[in-house]
């Protein structure tokens, strides 16, 4: 695996102003780590997850199973070895006034949950606050949860941290980690444009 998987914290941030989702990933040290942008024109969602901003290294690739479908599912692949790494399906109805997926693994069975933090914030958010109440996900493993996905408050820009510390002992792949940060800027980046 490599080395950009290692930390247990990232800052994600979608720049403001590009025709397509533009998203640098930084660890400690705010050194930039992975880079991506997604493709311009695609019926189905492919987006590729690279070392860098050169884009020569690819690292992961984030691909939706179908065009068009509400409870969208999308394979994380790691692109070194074409392995599946798992799975990150949306849920369709439920995610209409509470975001959420399912974190499934390399066999498509049920792993984990990752959800908006409250229903009633949900609710503030998408039909009185908007952007001016962070959204807060948490990712949860039956025995508890194992990562945090807190949008910073900024007018200008979307900024996503990803919070491993709760998982020490990795029982959550950090590329499906990422990938799902990944996946809630560029759906969010569809919502607010």
């Amino acid at each position: 695996m490599h080395s950009a998987f290692q930390y247990h914290q990232y800052l994600l941030k979608r720049q403001v102003f590009a025709l397509t989702g533009k998203f640098r990933i930084f660890g400690p040290g705010q050194q930039l780590l992975l880079y991506s942008q997604q493709k311009m024109f695609k019926l189905r969602e492919d987006i590729r997850v690279f070392s860098d901003e050169s884009m020569t290294q690819e690292l992961l690739h984030i691909q939706a199973r179908q065009i068009i479908d509400f409870s969208a599912a999308y394979d994380v692949i790691d692109s070194s070895d074409q392995a599946k790494v798992g799975v990150l399906r949306r849920k369709g109805f439920r995610s209409m006034m509470r975001d959420e997926w399912e974190v499934l693994d390399t066999n498509d069975q049920p792993i984990g949950v990752l959800q908006e933090d409250s229903v009633g914030y949900a609710l503030l958010r998408r039909f009185l606050l908007g952007s001016l109440l962070p959204q807060n996900y948490d990712l949860l493993f039956p025995d508890g949860r194992v990562a945090d996905l807190r949008q910073r408050f900024n007018l200008f820009s979307y900024q996503l941290d990803i919070d491993f510390t709760m998982d020490p002992s990795h029982r959550l792949d950090r590329r499906l980690g990422i990938a799902a940060a990944v996946l809630l800027a560029a759906i969010e980046g569809k919502q607010s444009s």
